[in-house]
């Protein structure tokens, strides 16, 4: 599977899942925009990835800011010209207590990570897409998004409108060569999930070079069939 000659935009490379998916397109040939809040989480990334860093660019930018969004989209046209694929691996999980209890605020900052953030990248990368007619969106949903989580309301509900939001734009955009989906994967298999959880069963969790793997799939002529899809990636 080679991307040579293609350029991916990876939001929220700093963490455990994008970076896995930055790796993963880079192992395949292909040049990586890589963009999140922290520069140093970004330095990180470029010092880890060996024979493609030069293939690497980073941009340190917060996309649940619409301006800040539009802003890095033409960041990356102009260092890095055509882009065809755009990732958005940005989320966070904050919850432990029921709904009565959960602060207006964290309710809030879960609907701008895992929501927002979705909504601003994909206002801003599809006109640039569209004007192409071709390209490929995969965002990364939740399980939780499907079922109920006792303590992780305000997390579910953001999961649940991306998986909506996905849907939508998949019909806006059907037919114009611009493929839209989402994975959607259970607990992710890393070291903060492990922290934040030190007696699960992590046998049953899914592991972010699978979840890179199906996304990076995702992006090529071979799944140009699917449009729309909320795909599971379960542990093996």
């Amino acid at each position: 599977m080679s991307f040579s000659g293609r350029t991916v935009l990876v939001a929220g490379a700093s963490g455990a899942l994008g970076r896995a998916v930055c790796l993963a397109f880079l192992e395949a040939r292909a040049h990586v925009a890589a963009t999140a809040r922290s520069a140093d989480g970004l330095r990180a990334l470029a010092e880890g990835a060996g024979a493609g860093r030069e293939r690497l660019l980073t941009f340190p930018a917060d996309v649940s800011d619409p301006a800040a969004a539009v802003r890095l989209v033409a960041d990356v046209a102009a260092a890095c010209g055509p882009f065809d694929s755009v990732v958005d691996t940005v989320g966070a999980w904050e919850g432990g207590t029921p709904l009565w209890e959960t602060d207006p605020d964290d309710f809030d900052r879960m609907l701008a990570v895992n929501l927002r953030s979705a909504f601003a990248l994909a206002r801003a990368a599809l006109p640039h897409l569209l004007a192409q007619r071709r390209g490929w969106m995969v965002s990364v949903a939740s399980r939780a998004a499907f079922g109920g989580q006792a303590g992780s309301a305000a997390y579910a509900a953001a999961k649940a409108g991306l998986v909506a939001l996905v849907a939508s734009v998949a019909a806006e955009v059907h037919g114009r060569g611009v493929n839209v989906n989402a994975v959607v994967p259970d607990v992710i298999d890393t070291p903060a999930n492990r922290r934040a959880m030190p007696h699960a069963d992590t046998a049953r969790w899914s592991r972010p070079d699978d979840i890179a793997g199906v996304i990076r799939f995702l992006c090529t002529e071979d799944a140009r069939a699917i449009q729309g899809a909320a795909i599971p990636v379960t542990a093996p």
